[in-house]
């Protein structure tokens, strides 16, 4: 049986941090920084009786920052092309080496990373980390760099502005500068000639709010004349492949993909192809914004799940902000035509805002029945960012970061909230306050309720919002079935309510909903409300939940789950 994945996202640098007040804007030194070794067993064994699988280890790669280490080579970046003093994770300047920061030993930082992976695996889980194709930072240079590779542009012909030989893009004749830069350097990062910046960027100046510490990869598909150039294999696709399998074999369980949709889909077929055969089960997953394109990355790009930002994470927003109705969940799994099931669903990553910020609902407790969509509707991934579980508001600027709801990806912070819990390694929940302990208890509950019922994690998913259309609340609930498919296996009636003051429901179940599980109407069940407390058992006979119905108790603002057998 094939197990529902549930995926925790922590950024090492933040997620053991234990700063008390970190300063604004502040270095290394002045807020300390998460290390590879605080990411004990003893944590790992507490995500895993939370309801996790996979651990999604964001920042690992070395990016460029403000930081330096001189006695191990590794100079600080220049200030123009950081972002933050900590620099973005995204901004990588070398593929094969992991960042010095997250090191006690810096020297030892790649054996710190492999104890690591071996820690997350006998705790039983899986490891998954960024792969970051469509650009590098502007000063990438491998280190690292294993014996027979050549760096990414060191045999560039730069007097071309594109060579499907070429790894970058280049302006010929032109400087690079950055538009509306304000910093205290009193000598400019130095570009000649100037590369095209990773959004896209094909002039010599971006602006600040671009991506402008980046430089954009050349995957043989030339912007200027909309021209591929695959045949021959691009130098790019090689490169970039070789780093999928250096990383598969350090035994790195699955990539999380960044901006998959700005890469050829043809690169994706090939690299992927040719991890998996290597490797067996790699899981890859697409960053992907168009929902146009995911038929394609899933079958012709062979990628195992994509992100639904585009559609169940904006309508679950809408819905929780009351911007929007529970009708347009329905509409989201009916466009996916079929593709629901390959489909990751969050509320929260280091894109987005935080649900208790007051940029999204300004309450950790509303984003429980959001997550109970995410989790129980399919048998795709969810995935949960490490402090939501806790209710961590990212309240304030930290530096490059703003006060944007968001937790910083590009300053030296900390997650109060998830430290509270963490309590120097404790896990005892002491400093935290009885209502986050509730929630994170709440967060606990539903992960496991998708580990426990093999009807999620295998079984079918039916819509009952069709035939409940006339019920009291109708735009605030959500109502659907989960089964195995044969009349032997337990089936769930979920209920999920997106207000506070609705305390019960009357949901019907359609006769051909009842015939597609196998029951017939004659037959005598046993309901089992397993999210009452205390729980609650009941029989009627089948017909009636098509015609009565079966009436549900609901926790305020959250969901209820009852088995039929």
């Amino acid at each position: 049986m094939k197990p529902k994945i549930i995926i925790y996202q922590l950024l090492p640098r933040l997620f053991t941090n234990s700063c008390q007040n970190p300063t604004f804007n502040g270095t290394i030194d002045q807020n300390g920084c998460g290390k590879f070794d605080e990411i004990s067993k003893v944590l790992l064994t507490g995500l895993r009786n939370f309801g996790i699988t996979h651990i999604w280890l964001t920042g690992i790669l070395r990016h460029a920052t403000l930081s330096h280490y001189p006695l191990s080579g590794l100079p600080a970046s220049h200030p123009d092309i950081v972002k933050g003093k900590a620099g973005s994770p995204y901004a990588v300047s070398d593929y094969f080496d992991v960042d010095p920061d997250l090191a006690v030993d810096v020297q030892s930082r790649m054996k710190e990373f492999a104890q690591l992976i071996e820690r997350i695996h006998s705790a039983g889980l899986k490891v998954m980390i960024d792969f970051i194709p469509n650009h590098v930072a502007r000063d990438y240079h491998s280190r690292q760099l294993p014996k027979g590779f050549a760096n990414l542009g060191e045999t560039d012909d730069q007097n071309l502005a594109f060579s499907p030989s070429n790894n970058f893009y280049y302006l010929p004749g032109q400087n690079f500068r950055i538009r509306n830069l304000q910093t205290d350097t009193p000598d400019r990062y130095q570009e000649f000639p100037a590369r095209v910046t990773g959004n896209d960027v094909f002039r010599p100046d971006p602006d600040i709010n671009d991506w402008y510490e980046t430089v954009k990869i050349n995957y043989g598909f030339d912007y200027q004349t909309n021209q591929a150039h695959f045949h021959p294999l691009p130098d790019t696709w090689i490169k970039m492949t070789e780093i999928l399998l250096f990383w598969s074999n350090k035994g790195v369980d699955g990539f999380r993909c960044d901006m998959a949709g700005m890469v050829p889909i043809d690169f994706w077929q090939y690299a992927i192809s040719q991890v998996k055969r290597e490797y067996g089960k790699v899981l890859f997953i697409a960053e992907l914004y168009e929902p146009w394109k995911y038929r394609d990355y899933l079958e012709t790009g062979l990628f195992d799940y994509l992100y639904d930002k585009a559609g169940l994470y904006d309508t679950l927003r809408a819905v929780i902000r009351g911007e929007s109705t529970t009708r347009s969940i329905t509409n989201v799994w009916q466009s996916l035509e079929g593709m629901d099931d390959q489909m990751v669903r969050f509320l929260e990553n280091h894109d987005e805002q935080r649900v208790a910020s007051g940029f999204f609902a300004g309450n950790p407790w509303k984003g429980i029945p959001g997550m109970a969509v995410c989790i129980l509707l399919n048998r795709g991934p969810a995935m949960i960012y490490a402090g939501q579980e806790v209710g961590t508001s990212a309240d304030g600027a930290t530096g490059f970061s703003a006060d944007d709801g968001r937790t910083t990806i590009f300053d030296y912070s900390t997650i109060p909230e998830l430290q509270d819990w963490i309590n120097h390694g404790l896990l005892d929940g002491q400093k935290l306050s009885p209502e986050l302990s509730q929630l994170r208890f709440q967060y606990s509950e539903l992960l496991n309720l998708a580990g426990r019922y093999p009807a999620i994690s295998n079984g079918s998913m039916y819509d009952l919002m069709w035939v409940n259309e006339d019920i009291p609340n109708r735009d605030r609930i959500f109502a659907f079935l989960r089964y195995g498919g044969t009349q032997d296996e337990e089936a769930l009636i979920i209920a999920v309510c997106f207000d506070a003051t609705i305390t019960e429901t009357q949901i019907r179940v359609p006769e051909h909903a009842l015939i597609t599980m196998g029951l017939g109407d004659k037959q005598r069940i046993r309901i089992t409300e397993i999210t009452s407390d205390p729980v609650e058992t009941k029989t009627l006979l089948v017909s009636q939940l098509a015609t009565i119905g079966l009436q549900m108790k609901l926790n305020p603002a959250g969901y209820a789950v009852c088995s039929i057998s």
